[in-house]
């Protein structure tokens, strides 16, 4: 969430910001309703003042008419406080209807437009794969291995969810075994995460849980949600807390089950494992200074592209564009990795992001830091970014490892955990 101050002293930019992002946002109301609130609130103190003061002179009346005379006036300004009261807080509830909308501040060097507009930054170590055969996508591979059961798993919940099988499972488990020990021996301590968080815990890392557009999962009855990410998990760990300025930045990588309804999804580009209603996913997380965010924003996304070029997938590195963002993001790189399966003759499918949030999460989540020897205390940023969500990278391991005969070769990174250095067909 923006700060309110800076959205009054700042319209022009704060709207021409929204407009940018492609959200709509009425910034004048909120300066017009903070202009009437402040009225109301000055309202609202001189009220109780007099009050107060006219409290303060009950004792010294003259006589009972002029006790009973100041008993009444007092009852009167308390009610008028009282009202005044009330309309504040409800003009504080609609300007903060409109304030939760606005997005996050956009780095200047972000390109403008949808996700056609974004902007390659970058090509990994791995080149894409120069097949002298027709290679199959991640499924027609699944059937050669007996990797996947999408019926079943229908079956069992619903279109979207799946069995993972035989050789899946241990990649699966390679995957985020891989990931926790790269990050690991990069500063970054593991969390193993709840799978479930509170909705206010949601609103404040910049979810919606409960509107119509949501891509989360609620729990009937309960205040509680599946969380999409452990993004959520993690940046509401801290919520409500005031860390000391030689704590930060905190590196964190948390190991999660995510959930999404992805509603709407639908197409050829989405089918398989590439889009479904749950994954496992290792997600980095940061707590930093002001001043140390685009460093780690960096950092995260140096460690995205080495853990992929671990791997030995292809990618690419894209600055996303504006109108791309989500809310909560001021800057957001993504790894695509090259997925021969897709499509005709190959496509590009984003398999990372990383975010440098700055300070709007942490406004809302309520998370500060303290400077030993200054007084009060400041918002701290927030950063997130994907070490590696399970099922997309499984998609691009098969489909660039592949060969003719349908093995497939496993990662040298991976090999410890997988038992083996190729995958050879089961049918």
């Amino acid at each position: 969430m923006l700060d309110r101050k800076f959205i009054v002293r700042h319209a022009d930019l704060v709207a021409e910001n929204s407009k940018r992002r492609g959200v709509t946002a009425d910034v004048a109301g909120i300066v017009e309703l903070e202009r009437k609130r402040l009225e109301k609130l000055a309202q609202a103190e001189d009220l109780n003042r007099c009050a107060n003061e006219t409290s303060k002179g009950i004792g010294k009346a003259k006589d009972n008419d002029e006790r009973q005379a100041m008993i009444e006036q007092g009852r009167l300004l308390r009610e008028q406080k009282d009202a005044a009261q009330s309309e504040h807080d409800a003009l504080e509830e609609q300007i903060l209807a409109l304030q939760v909308v606005l997005p996050n501040l956009t780095h200047p060097d972000v390109p403008s437009g949808g996700e056609e507009d974004a902007k390659e930054l970058g090509i990994g170590a791995t080149p894409k794969p120069a097949f002298d055969f027709k290679p199959l996508d991640h499924l027609e591979l699944g059937e050669k291995h007996d990797l996947f059961d999408f019926e079943g798993g229908a079956r069992v919940a619903g279109s979207g969810f799946y069995f993972l099988r035989n050789a899946a499972v241990r990649l699966d488990l390679a995957l985020q075994q891989f990931a926790i020990a790269f990050l690991s021996d990069r500063n970054f301590t593991p969390v193993a995460t709840p799978d479930l968080a509170l909705t206010g815990v949601l609103h404040g890392t910049g979810f919606n849980p409960r509107g119509p557009e949501t891509q989360i999962y609620s729990i009937e009855n309960t205040e509680l949600n599946l969380v999409a990410t452990a993004e959520i998990t993690l940046g509401g760990m801290m919520a409500g807390q005031t860390l000391a300025d030689t704590e930060l930045p905190l590196r964190l990588c948390g190991l999660s089950h995510c959930f999404r309804t992805e509603a709407g999804a639908a197409g050829r580009a989405s089918k398989g494992l590439y889009r479904v209603h749950q994954f496992t996913k290792v997600e980095m997380f940061a707590f930093t200074l002001p001043d140390q965010s685009e460093a780690i924003h960096e950092e995260m996304r140096q460690n995205e592209c080495d853990l992929f070029d671990a791997l030995e997938v292809p990618y690419r590195v894209v600055d996303t564009a504006s109108g791309d963002l989500g809310g909560p993001a001021y800057r957001k790189y993504d790894l695509e990795a090259w997925m021969p399966g897709r499509g005709d003759a190959g496509e590009w499918g984003e398999v990372t992001s990383t975010s440098n949030c700055t300070d709007y999460q942490a406004r809302r989540l309520n998370v500060r830091f303290k400077t030993s020897g200054e007084k009060g205390t400041k918002f701290v940023h927030t950063l997130n970014g994907t070490a590696v969500a399970t099922g997309r990278a499984m998609i691009a391991i098969l489909e660039n490892h592949q060969l003719s005969d349908g093995s497939i070769n496993v990662p040298k990174v991976l090999r410890p955990w997988v038992g083996r250095d190729v995958l050879e067909p089961i049918a």
